[in-house]
């Protein structure tokens, strides 16, 4: 009925690592009815903390049989068995895609001892293998070695099936139980709680330090989704690790929660966040005084401690930008940086040439859109306030009219910090939903 596994292997994810040891112990829920144990061949050099871990050597595994010569032997120990590990998804995963580069299919039921033992066991210090079997008396004869970490296993499972006498087992058997696919140190509860509500969710770690933060049209979905799957990869695999709770903020929509992602993301900086750590505009347009009292414009990579008039993706979208100016204006290229004489002489005084300036910056800025977005058509609604061209923050639409006032509106905002990516979803929504485009009165 069980087939319980421990494996060893070169890494902590399948697809870049192997396999250099397997044990399986076939049990029917009394007793042991067979067992199964090798050193595998994993075609990739042991590091050397793994040799250390494990003292299982490269030497040792040289004439050790490659998995794919194993591989049917061990599809037919755990074919049509309940799979039964310390950590299940991760031996799971490492001989899901093992069994699937050599041709077979791995789909069976699982049991985690972790799980199992956090709700048969309740309020232990740890749960980890050697700590657990610390605390209940059980001896394990070769530690971080599959036969002995399976051995011990073994004699944990029994006493979890003894003392399980409100039928945990049961229940987490019963048809596709979702709470084998969490991560090992996440407390079921921490799922159930979550609400079928867009917003953002926050996975911390073990010092409870947010590592990750993603958006959802569907909290409880979206979260649940990250666990659905028997991904290998190294992200995957250490992001599972490093779960050991979920909180949430309800959002009014999915572009309010997309909002706040983007925010927390930048403010937080989470380890196993991608997206949007780097998506900002590379450039900007700024501007200051010479020691001759010259205004003078120019453009840079963007700095954190300059405010840039406007930003650009391109460095050449910016130099348009700024020869329309010069045209338009009147302004001298060599204040602007755009020709290769610094020293060229303007004829106009200084007070007569920043007028200039000031009028190029206040008509570029005047081009730049100030309007807010509503996104729902109800009193729930959230609202998306843009200045001169810029992301001034979002509100609660409730008690405001639909006479878009500025200064109404900029007094009922939380204020967010600008940023390129914000700025985009915006401008994409009134795009799509020009009806909910509140245009704002002077």
């Amino acid at each position: 009925m069980y087939a319980i596994v421990d494996i060893e292997t070169t890494g902590g994810h399948a697809t870049a690592n192997g396999i250099t040891e397997i044990a399986v112990v076939l049990h029917n829920g009394h007793e042991t009815e067979g067992r199964f144990h090798t050193l595998v061949n994993p075609r990739v050099r042991i590091p050397a903390h793994i040799t250390a871990l494990t003292g299982i050597t490269n030497e040792m595994v040289e004439d050790a049989p490659v998995f794919e010569s194993i591989a049917d032997r061990i599809f037919s120990l755990l074919q049509g068995r309940i799979f039964v590990a310390h950590n299940v998804n991760f031996d799971y995963s490492f001989l899901h895609h093992q069994l699937g580069e050599a041709g077979y299919t791995l789909n069976t039921r699982k049991l985690c001892t972790v799980r199992l033992a956090r709700k048969i066991i309740p309020g232990l210090r740890s749960y980890s293998l050697g700590r657990l079997c610390q605390e209940l008396g059980i001896q394990i004869k070769g530690r971080h070695r599959a036969l002995g970490d399976t051995m011990a296993t073994v004699e944990l499972f029994e006493r979890l099936l003894q003392h399980d006498t409100a039928g945990v087992i049961t229940a987490m058997l019963r048809g596709r139980n979702k709470e084998q696919y969490l991560p090992p140190h996440l407390p079921s509860l921490h799922i159930e709680q979550l609400p079928d509500l867009p917003g953002v969710y926050y996975f911390y770690n073990e010092k409870n330090k947010i590592v990750y933060v993603g958006k959802a049209a569907n909290i409880r979905k979206r979260v649940k989704s990250h666990f659905s799957n028997n991904d290998g990869s190294k992200r995957k695999q250490e992001l599972l690790r490093n779960i050991y709770a979920v909180s949430f903020k309800v959002c009014s929509s999915e572009l309010a929660a997309l909002v706040l992602e983007s925010t927390e993301i930048r403010r937080l900086w989470p380890q196993f966040n991608r997206s949007q750590k780097k998506y900002h505009h590379a450039y900007g347009l700024y501007t200051y005084e010479d020691r001759n009292g010259y205004l003078r414009l120019f453009i840079e990579k963007k700095k954190q401690h300059l405010s840039p008039v406007y930003t650009f993706n391109l460095l050449h979208e910016g130099q348009v930008l700024l020869r329309k100016m010069i045209g338009e204006f009147g302004l001298n290229e060599s204040l602007c940086f755009m020709n290769g004489d610094p020293e060229n002489v303007l004829e106009d005084a200084a007070e007569t040439y920043n007028t200039r300036v000031l009028t190029a910056i206040a008509s570029l800025e005047a081009r730049l859109p100030t309007f807010a977005i509503t996104d729902r058509d109800d009193e729930e609604a959230s609202y998306f306030l843009m200045e001169r061209g810029r992301f001034a923050g979002m509100g609660s639409w409730k008690g405001k009219t639909s006479d878009g006032k500025l200064e109404l509106l900029k007094a009922g905002i939380t204020a967010y910090p600008d940023n390129d990516y914000v700025r985009g979803l915006i401008y994409q929504f009134a795009e799509k939903y020009p009806s909910r485009k509140i245009e704002i009165l002077s």
